[in-house]
This record gives structure tokens, C-alpha cells and sequence, in this order.
């Protein structure tokens, strides 16, 4: 399973791995920890918090991050001035659901193109070379003398019922962490 089991009863949106690596993508690689410190504040926090928790990344660091979450509707902010400074204070907060729309979202494409392959590999006997550089169905292979169209490499046939049942496991994990997910938000 992809959660944390070591995890606090009530389940969080970054016990699932396919969330870390969204937020990393996202945001870059520190993105989950930003996230984390904030949904830990009830999903709101100043920017200077998140550098005292983290104590290994600059201001400026940590705001980049939380400005590329926010180019994605993830993070937003609430900006105040001080009037004896004149400085500004941004008061950050996490839209978990904003998070989960868009992991369903990228998921749904993910699971559509998983099903096509299912398809296409179900009606078509598949070769591949060593590096994996493409799938080439028999009729093209031939064409190209079994010799990999990229790299030149011989290319041999893929074992169908092995490959059908490893998309279909990739197909009921990604299902199944989805509603996983959807539950918690």
C-alpha cells in the first residue's frame, strides 16, 4: 500500500505517495514539507514560520516554492501591511481540495491512457527492444525488420497476458488510492 502506516489515525492528503510526488512536481522537490507545515496550522501559516520550521532553507526559498503552488490554485495568501514598517506579512493557506482536484484530474488522464494501452495491447501482438525506447505493434516491427526505429536495437515480443495484467494492477492500485484520497478531503 502507498500510505504511511505509521500515520496518526486521521489520515492526511501527503500520506499518499501519489500526493508527495504531485506536490514535488508541482512545486519543487522541498513542496510536500512547505505543505505539511502548513496543513499542521490548520492549512494557514506566515512564511517566516514555515523558515523557522525548516530551518534549512531561506525565506526566499521557501516563497518561491509557495509562489509556484500558488500559480497552481494550491497555495493563496492574505496580505497585510504593517503600519509602524511599513513591511508586508503574507499569510499563506493551503487548499487541500484544490490539491485533490488537480491529482483526479492528472489520474484521470493517467488511468485513460493506461485503458488505451490495455486496449491496444489486447489486440496486438507488441514488440520492444532492450532500452524500452517504444511499443511497436507486429505490423510495424516487421516493417522495420524487428530492429527498434530509435536506437536500432533488435526488438523482441512482449509477453501480452504478463503486461495486461501488470496495466490492470497499475489501474486498480491508481483507483484505488484515488478513492482513498477523495475520502479524506
Amino acid at each position: 500500500m502507498t500510505r504511511n502506516d505509521d500515520m496518526a489515525a486521521q489520515p492526511s492528503i501527503l500520506d499518499f505517495n501519489v500526493t508527495k510526488e504531485f506536490l514535488q512536481n508541482a512545486g519543487g522537490e522541498e513542496a510536500s514539507e512547505v505543505v505539511r507545515i502548513c496543513l499542521k496550522n490548520n492549512g494557514k501559516c506566515l512564511d517566516q514560520d514555515i523558515e523557522e520550521e525548516m530551518k534549512t532553507k531561506k525565506i526566499t526559498e521557501i516563497r518561491s516554492i509557495l509562489n509556484r503552488l500558488h500559480y497552481r490554485g494550491i497555495a493563496c495568501y492574505n496580505k497585510t501591511k504593517n503600519k509602524n514598517s511599513g513591511w508586508y506579512t503574507y499569510t499563506w493557506e493551503i487548499k487541500q481540495r484544490r490539491i485533490v482536484e488537480l491529482i483526479l484530474e492528472q489520474q484521470a488522464e493517467m488511468l485513460q491512457k493506461l485503458e488505451q494501452k490495455a486496449r491496444f495491447d489486447g489486440s496486438h501482438e507488441i514488440f520492444i527492444c532492450k532500452k524500452a525506447c517504444a511499443d511497436t505493434a507486429f505490423e510495424i516491427a516487421a516493417q522495420y525488420e524487428f530492429r527498434c526505429p530509435e536506437c536500432g536495437e533488435m526488438m523482441n515480443p512482449v509477453d501480452g497476458k504478463k503486461r495486461q495484467k501488470e496495466i490492470q494492477n497499475q489501474i486498480k492500485e491508481i483507483t484505488e488510492e484515488l478513492s482513498q484520497l477523495q475520502k479524506i478531503v
